[in-house]
């Protein structure tokens, strides 16, 4: 019943976004003479020139990134001009509206209907013995916020609260718990420290727990936490399901969420990108994307060649909307057992502003998933970014991926993972209004 509801949902929205996209080529029509086409022209031509805008100030200092400033600013301002002072603001609202629907309505046609792919859960035990360890300087202080250390302990659970002044190993310390008898490895804190000490619980075959303590929780995003409240998290140890999921390896280290080569793993290794973030980056930026600065890589990504990237991030299972990245991309999955791969080489404004229309589309972006991906440089070693951490790596840098070897134990009661709102295809859309569902089904397995 559940699946004909959402099935009839999903083609009346489907036949809605199709009306809306109808809608907007119907006004082109009747305003052709009074402007429509311009409204189009305008509007792409001020998205060019505000990314080629954007290029110029990152990839230059002095006069040529105040120009670039300038641009990237009274670019959108000349365009809402033109359509105030030519009269073109309502047929620009309209058009404008017409088509927010239209992708609304299509984004939600092609959620609702997808197959529903549901996480492989099964019960598990409460732990008798569980270890789990905070660092109470993570998230700004979420461990004291939130009480965390009270609450584990009142659940049977032996905490370790790191010392801030004094820098720890945490996955020996992980791994001294287990031979002590710890039947549950958990960490309160960021993602680099979820990795080693997963690392640890996946080589014993022993269940994580993850606090959602960190500053950003993208790991707890993707498992469907609750990242308001980290304290919901230790519900796992009285009525917890356990996942299996995927964990990443670069160089024979375990990785969660992301690495990332090139331009950003140059700038976090700076000593002074933790107390000036944004100036850190404007200041090295123009050495690093079009300078002697930024070190171009190569990659390998199952055997096919990339060659003078300016950035790569290699991701734990791949990320669902490249062009949404920008705005905290989620991955759908973390056991389908491959790698996302996102690679960026940008060489001059124009290939800027083809990337800011095209996305994903555009030949300045790659993206691919694999099983293996090998990076090398004609330096020794590079530049990593794993989970945000700082490091250094002898090249060849080869990240590899191991499936379903982290047993991950969360809440019963939990928000869950939304279902990501795919890439807009419109023939699928049209399938899917017409009601042939056999098309849309072919080509949703296929996708």
């Amino acid at each position: 019943m559940t699946g004909s509801a959402g099935g009839a949902a999903a083609r009346l929205l489907a036949r809605l976004a199709v009306l809306a996209a109808i809608g907007c080529v119907v006004v082109l029509a009747l305003t052709v003479g009074e402007g429509g086409l311009a409204v189009i022209a305008a509007g792409l031509l001020g998205l060019v020139a505000c990314a080629a805008g954007i290029w110029w100030f990152l990839a230059h200092r002095g006069l040529v990134r105040l120009i670039g400033a300038c641009v990237a600013v009274a670019a959108p301002v000349a365009v809402l001009v033109l359509y105030a002072f030519d009269g073109l603001w309502l047929t620009a609202l309209v058009l404008i509206l017409c088509w927010g629907a239209a992708l609304a309505c299509a984004r939600a046609a092609l959620r609702k209907a997808r197959p529903e792919r549901s996480r492989r859960a099964v019960a598990a035990s409460r732990p008798r013995r569980p270890f789990l360890i905070m660092n109470p300087k993570s998230g700004g202080g979420k461990v004291g916020r939130f009480g965390l250390v009270d609450r584990a302990e009142a659940l049977g659970a032996r905490v370790l609260l790191l010392d801030p002044s004094a820098p720890a190993d945490v996955a020996a310390l992980a791994r001294e718990a287990v031979a002590e008898g710890a039947d549950l490895l958990g960490v309160a804190g960021g993602d680099g420290t979820q990795a080693l000490v997963a690392a640890v619980a996946a080589e014993h075959d022993l269940p994580f727990l993850v606090i959602s303590a960190g500053t950003r929780n993208h790991f707890a995003m993707d498992l469907g936490l609750d990242r308001s409240d980290p304290a919901r998290c230790l519900d796992a140890l009285t009525d917890g399901e356990e996942l299996r999921i995927d964990l990443g390896d670069v160089a024979g280290r375990a990785f969660v969420n992301t690495v990332s080569f090139g331009v950003y793993a140059d700038v976090v290794q700076r000593p002074e990108y933790r107390d000036d973030k944004a100036g850190t980056a404007l200041a090295l930026m123009p050495d690093l994307l079009a300078g002697e600065g930024g070190r171009r890589l190569d990659a390998s990504i199952d055997g096919t060649a990339l060659s003078s990237q300016q950035a790569l991030l290699v991701s734990n299972n791949a990320y669902v909307s490249p062009d949404e990245l920008g705005g905290g991309g989620r991955r759908a999955r973390l056991d389908d057992g491959e790698l996302g791969v996102l690679a960026i080489r940008v060489e001059s404004a124009a290939e800027a502003a083809q990337l800011a229309v095209r996305g994903s589309q555009s030949a300045a972006l790659t993206v691919m998933t694999a099983q293996r991906v090998e990076v090398t440089s004609d330096a020794d070693e590079i530049p990593v970014a794993v989970d945000g951490e700082a490091l250094r790596m002898a090249t060849p840098v080869v990240c590899t991926v191991r499936p379903g070897v982290l047993r991950v134990q969360v809440p019963r009661d939990r928000p869950g993972v939304p279902v990501p709102a795919p890439s807009v295809d419109w023939r699928r859309l049209v399938d899917l209004a017409l009601g042939r569902t056999g098309r849309t089904s072919e080509r949703q397995a296929r996708a």
